[in-house]
């Protein structure tokens, strides 16, 4: 990763991306770590964090991540999922955040110098390409070792840096305690670690 002492750095977390990536690549992420490790690389100015919340739940699994983060550091940006009927008569739930991020992207990009996305999604191309425009280097955050790859090729060639997620694994992976990690560890990370190898 390339970043100077004196950057200013913003990271927007595309959530349910990072947490698909995560997965597919067998760990969980430590968001305490994460955020230790990119304030360690510049002046961390802020960091966004993007989900969308279903309400009418009585329980969300999400709700207990979010509030931590809320209160350790992220800036929460949530919206209630959308709840449709498909036209085969399914129900369907939709909670794309991509613009919500963008414009926060577009207006964080005069107080900052280096952006740090956490999405492989395509349709960030043009919203990386306008911030380089205006100065700003742009990281992305994915992978390309999941089957199928999670960041979209163009996004990835649009970026000044391109930071593979599983190179980051020793530095932002939650830490199991050491019981739990002998039993349940080293199955998971082999096979994360043997198809990226394929």
């Amino acid at each position: 990763m390339i970043f100077y002492p004196s950057e200013r750095i913003a990271l927007f977390i595309d959530g349910s991306n990072l947490y698909a990536a995560a997965r597919s690549l067998g760990f969980d992420i430590d968001y305490k770590r994460l955020l230790e490790l990119f304030a360690a690389k510049g002046r961390l100015i802020r960091a966004f964090y993007y989900t969308a919340l279903v309400e009418d739940q009585e329980y969300s699994p999400i709700r207990p991540l979010v509030d931590w983060l809320d209160y350790n550091g992220y800036t929460m940006v949530t919206k209630p999922t959308k709840e449709f009927t498909d036209a085969a008569g399914r129900r369907k739930i939709k909670g794309n955040m991509d613009i919500e991020l963008a414009i926060d992207v577009m207006e964080m990009a005069e107080h900052v110098d280096h952006i740090v996305l956490f999405s492989g999604d395509g349709d960030f191309r043009r919203l990386v390409e306008a911030v380089q425009r205006k100065g700003v280097r742009v990281t992305v955050v994915s992978t390309v070792r999941s089957q199928p790859p999670m960041v979209a090729d163009e996004l990835r060639r649009q970026a000044d840096n391109f930071v593979e997620l599983l190179d980051l694994e020793a530095s932002i992976s939650r830490i199991v305690p050491h019981r739990q990690q002998q039993a349940v560890s080293p199955p998971v990370v082999g096979s994360a670690r043997g198809q990226a190898d394929d």
